[in-house]
Formats: structure tokens, sequence, C-alpha cells
């Protein structure tokens, strides 16, 4: 593992450098922001550009909350747009290495592992970085930042935490590095794979920084985390076991098919409702069209303002099936079940489990098969239809209401407007 060499590629504010690239604007001087005008002062900022985050403008935030005096222009969100560009940044990644060698984590984001290419090509880790990163920006005009490190959480740590405050946007962490210089770092959730949930945990625990987590007795972060306690440990340590061609090669023991909105204004429990039926079809056509059933339902209900916490639930079902009608009658008892009607809804998520190919299909003695029939095949001519002419060419009545979002997200890809 000492000999193993990796970079993290970060494309720096990716979707708002896009939305610059093409308007010919330099996103370290202009003030601007990726968002949908069309909903309002609520609505997210989906990227912003390095320039107004400087004036304390963050990524994730809404458009509201953007001070009054800051001259800023908003661009609609292009997915389609940002996929060719990511696209063709992948294609870059393909002239300097092999697809084996390279791990996709996100639209902006991948690993790559250099270890084979450096005595192939004669240079060193900063010197391979570089022509890639160069390539990047002469053919995309995207500025792009690097970690290296020698293996996966370390190359991550480096970019996170190092490269973004680096002239040259790049970092570099060993493990013995990273110990002198991030063992003391604070906050935890500045690490990878360490959220708020598990830093307040820590806390609870006297561990604040990972020299801590390296002090505290083994045993006792096992009875308190599990099995993540290992990867705790691990990472404390600067230490990770897993692989480039480790992720490539795992096959999941369970399947999920999941969908989450946030919603643009507070929804009451009856409206809600009516979203979480338009998610529970949209999720039976995509069971529909890949032919996989389903026995697992899971229900998330976030609330508006954090005015108290979540509601979650999920259950085992009688029938694996991919039918409308019986999935949404889960749904609905599940949602009588765990949602409080007295507060607003702002989130909600949904997941179908356990998935599998439909010739593992099964229902119970209670299931009319005639009717189950009749309606796979309506559900097949809506995906055809759909597949054909476009997701809002059939459409079902509560998609006109007033409070569905359904035809509206329709018309965006992963959630954005397109």
């Amino acid at each position: 593992m000492s000999d193993k060499v990796y970079l993290c590629i970060d494309l720096k504010s990716f979707y708002a450098s896009v939305e610059c690239v093409e308007r010919g604007l330099d996103p370290f001087e202009i003030n601007l922001v990726v968002a949908d005008p069309d909903r309002g002062g609520g609505a997210i900022t989906l990227a912003a550009t390095p320039a107004i985050k400087k004036l304390g403008v963050p990524s994730r935030g809404r458009i509201y909350e953007i001070p009054k005096g800051i001259e800023y222009i908003i661009a609609r969100p292009r997915m389609h747009l940002y996929m060719e560009y990511s696209a063709k940044i992948y294609s870059i990644f393909l002239r300097h290495m092999a697809p084996e060698d390279i791990h996709v984590y996100s639209i902006d984001e991948a690993f790559l592992d250099a270890t084979p290419y450096l005595d192939l090509y004669g240079v060193t880790p900063k010197q391979l970085a570089r022509r890639i990163l160069d390539d990047i920006f002469d053919e995309t005009g995207i500025t792009a930042t690097v970690g290296i490190g020698t293996n996966l959480f370390l190359t991550k740590v480096a970019l996170d935490i190092t490269a973004k405050h680096t002239a040259d946007n790049m970092g570099y962490l060993d493990e013995e590095l990273f110990r002198q210089k991030l063992w003391r770092h604070t906050p935890l959730t500045n690490f990878w794979m360490i959220g708020p949930g598990t830093a307040k945990h820590l806390a609870k625990l006297g561990i604040f920084d990972l020299y801590d987590l390296t002090q505290f007795p083994e045993w006792i972060l096992y009875k308190e985390f599990g099995i993540n306690a290992e990867i705790l440990i691990d990472h404390a340590w600067g230490r990770e076991p897993v692989e480039i061609k480790d992720i490539k090669s795992y096959q999941p023991k369970a399947n999920s098919i999941s969908n989450s909105q946030i919603l643009f204004e507070d929804y009451s429990y009856k409206d809600a409702f009516l979203i979480l039926k338009e998610m529970v079809d949209s999720n039976v056509l995509v069971l529909t069209e890949k032919h996989l059933v389903s026995d697992h339902i899971s229900l998330f209900i976030g609330y508006s303002k954090d005015i108290r916490k979540p509601s979650r639930g999920s259950r085992k079902i009688t029938n694996r099936t991919n039918s409308y009608k019986i999935l949404l009658e889960e749904f609905k008892l599940l949602y009588k079940k765990i949602v409080d009607p007295r507060y607003p809804i702002r989130h909600i998520g949904i997941s179908f489990g356990n998935v599998r190919d439909e010739i593992y299909e099964q229902y119970d003695l209670f299931a009319d098969q005639e009717q189950l029939e009749k309606e796979k095949k309506m559900q097949q001519t809506l995906v055809k239809i759909r597949n054909k002419y476009g997701k809002n060419a059939a459409l079902k009545g509560m998609n006109f209401l007033p409070k569905s979002t359904a035809k509206y997200r329709n018309t965006t890809i992963g959630g954005h407007k397109a």
C-alpha cells in the first residue's frame, strides 16, 4: 500500500464554472449562482462561483439568504450541459490512464490510480496531476483541484483540506504527513466520512480530533459505533485498505430504488400525501421498465425549519411486486403510522428495498391476479409512451392538481431544470 499513489480531482464550483465559461466570464471575478429563478427566493443555489463565495454566499443556500447589497447573476440549471462537460473531462482522464484505474465519485469529482503511470511516463505524481489539470483547463475552461495521497482516504483529505487552500490547487499527504499536520485538525466534519452526527457522538466521548481518537480505547469505540468503528480507527491513523479495484468489483448484497424531494414551500399533511403518491408512481415505472420487483418500503418525512425531528419508517410487505396499487396502499399505511399531521412538511424521501428481477414476483392469496395483469400491461404501456414522447406525454389526474410537482420535475434531470 505504501507504493500506491492516487489522485482525487475536483472540478472547482463546477456548475457555476460551466455557466461562466459559456458566458465568457471568469468565475473567480464574477458573482454568479446556479438556481431556478422560477422558484422564487426559496430556490436552492445549486452552485456559486468562487468570487461570490468569498462574500459569504454558500453553494447550497437559498436565494433569499444572499445579502441585498451583492449584485449577482442567476443562471438557470442546465444538467444536460453539465453532463456534457463532465463526459469531456472523463475523456481527458482516459487519455492519461485506463478506465479500470478511474473511479467517478460524482459528476464533478473522480479518483484516479496513478501508480502504474508514474514510471510509464517518467513523471512525479505532481507532474502527472499538473498535466491532467492543465488539459482540463485548456480544453474546457474549468479549473480543477487535486489531492494526491498514498491511499484513497488520504487523497480525499488532501483534496478537501489541503489542495483547496494552495496557490497551485494541489495537496499531498502520506500517513506520516497526515499525522504531523492533521491529527489535531478541527472540526472533525472536515474529514471524509465523518458527518455531524458522528462528530457529535465522538464529542460526547471527549474526542474532538483524530489524535484523541487514536488514544481512545478501541473496545469502547466498537461498542458505540459497531462495525463503523473499524473505519474510524483506520482513518484516524491515516489508513485505508480499500482500493479502486475493490470498489469496481463490489457487488451490493441488496439493491434499492430511491427518490427524494425537498419541497419549495410548506406542505400540509394532505398535500404532502399527493407528492408521495406521485413519487411512488414514478418509482413504480422505474421498476416496471427495469423488470424489477420489491417487497420492502421505506419513508422519510422532514418537517419545515426542523421544528421537530424527521419521521422515519420502513416495512416488509407480503407481496413482492411492482404494482402501483399495492405499493401505494403500503405507503399509505406507513404514512398514516409515522407522519405527524400537526406540522408542515418540507422533505419527502421514499425507497423500494430488496429489489430483484421480476421472475421473483410473488403475491399473497388475497391478490387479484387478473387485475394485477391488467395493471402491469398499463404500466408497461406508460413506460413505452414516456420513453418515446417524454415523461409528460402521459399524465394522471393528480398531476394537474395545484400542489403537484411531477409535471415540473418531469422536465428536469436529477431534480434540476434541464
